[in-house]
């Protein structure tokens, strides 16, 4: 933030190793008055959806963004005249980069199937289409020509619809919500379809009126998986994927993470299997590091990561996301327990960051909680492998002499076949069923 005689500078915060990122919302426009932490634009990346507040109260003079415009950290976002509350002119930019807050999380990395993937600084752009013609005044209030409150460009946005376009029927030529509707159902609907794909070679799906079956609602993607999405299919389009099934005999640990369980409740927090899922992935990547590795851009080699941290798939009110929880190589059972309750409520509540969802070697997407027998999840790139389990049950077992009762727990690990063969597959797989069957070989 940079102040002037009359004036401060407000700036792009510090938004991790993003640039270029599209400016998707104004709050605010010239006059306005705002009070400090008030929300002045929206950002959003390919790993989350951001506010950046205001750092003091005062009357936004100029805006120097619109609604499309791509920014960087130190980038100006408006000018704002000092009021009651004006910061002094030696804050520093990092305080100001704390106040951001992330309004909704993403995906970067995510779904069940996959975590959003982990997506370089160019692909952001990709995340949110920019408006095919911005507004001449500089305000982002709608491509010039077209009348639209701030509900309808929001809507515009979520449906790739150009509002200039458009024909508004409301007061004054204003462009309603049912305009909006309307333009699915006529022949403006081809012209939205979503870009990305256009260039790949594989057609697409032709659009119908399905109204003339039957009634219809239309119903925008959450932002979740509308930036989501994008990274989801580029994954399933560039890897050749492969799942490998398999299943362990969890019937001692389970036992053994009740007791621990009960203990911790006392202690406010809980022991799930998912800490030891992680003991036991990260021992397992040790043993066979090809899987804890990335393909070089050029595809010709490997890089092989001596850190472990492992991504977790955590479904919220908006859609999976994937926040990292980092060296678990270095944490103990109860360690990693009381990071996951906070990370999941974190996660819950949007208040992840981009840098909680970047850096992921290893995924992990647990159903355990819902049900299936097995899934197909798909790779969390630039990772090579991401597991899959789902809710483990009472099933007879041989022992050589009887069938006797034991819990098992059905595994699904998904791989990228140019690094790993089925081969490799399989031992990694039966080697983290060992481990799971066995605690004493888990550190805690």
């Amino acid at each position: 933030m940079t102040t002037t005689t009359d004036a401060i500078e407000v700036k792009v915060p510090d938004i991790g190793d993003f640039s270029g990122v599209p400016v998707i919302e104004l709050h605010v426009a010239a006059g306005d008055t705002v009070a400090p932490e008030d929300p002045l634009i929206t950002l959003e990346s390919d790993k989350a959806t951001m506010d950046v507040p205001s750092p003091a109260a005062g009357t936004v003079e100029r805006l120097a963004v619109s609604v499309g415009d791509e920014v960087s950290e130190g980038d100006v976002i408006l000018t704002l005249a000092g009021g009651d509350g004006a910061a002094p002119a030696g804050v520093a930019e990092g305080q100001q980069a704390a106040d951001v807050q992330q309004q909704e999380p993403s995906p970067a990395e995510v779904s069940g199937a996959a975590a959003a993937a982990e997506a370089s600084a160019q692909a952001a752009p990709a995340a949110a289409p920019a408006p095919a013609a911005a507004g001449p005044s500089g305000d982002g209030a709608a491509p010039a020509g077209a009348h639209a409150g701030p509900s309808v460009r929001r809507l515009a946005r979520e449906l790739e619809i150009d509002l200039s376009t458009i024909t508004g029927t409301g007061e004054k030529g204003r462009i309603t919500k049912e305009d909006l509707l309307a333009t699915l159902k006529g022949p403006a609907a081809p012209a939205a379809a979503p870009a990305a794909a256009a260039g790949a070679g594989i057609p697409e799906i032709p659009p119908q009126d399905f109204s003339k079956f039957g009634p219809v609602e239309t119903q925008p993607l959450p932002r979740i998986k509308r930036i989501s999405g994008p990274f989801l299919q580029r994954s399933w389009l560039n890897i050749p994927h492969v799942t490998h099934n398999d299943e362990a005999d969890i019937t001692e640990l389970d036992a053994y993470r009740k007791e621990l369980d009960t203990a911790a409740k006392a202690e406010g927090y809980r022991v799930t299997l998912l800490a030891f899922l992680m003991k036991a992935a990260v021992s397992t990547l040790q043993a066979f590091p090809e899987v804890n590795s990335s393909l070089s851009p050029e595809k010709d080699s490997l890089i092989l990561k001596s850190y472990y941290h492992i991504g977790i798939a955590v479904d919220t009110p908006g859609g999976l996301v994937v926040p990292v929880i980092r060296d678990v190589d270095r944490k103990g059972v109860t360690a990693l327990s009381k990071e996951l309750g906070e990370v999941s409520k974190r996660a819950r509540d949007g208040k992840l960051t981009p840098d909680d969802m970047s850096g992921g070697t290893f995924t992990i997407s647990s159903l355990g909680g819902i049900g299936g027998t097995a899934f197909t999840p798909i790779v969390n790139a630039p990772e090579v492998a991401i597991l899959g389990v789902v809710r483990s049950k009472m099933q007879p077992v041989w022992n050589g002499a009887e069938f006797v009762p034991r819990l098992m727990l059905p595994l699904s690990l998904s791989y990228d076949h140019r690094v790993i063969d089925g081969a490799l597959a399989a031992r990694f797989t039966r080697h983290l069923a060992q481990l799971l069957e066995d605690m004493r070989k888990l550190i805690l």
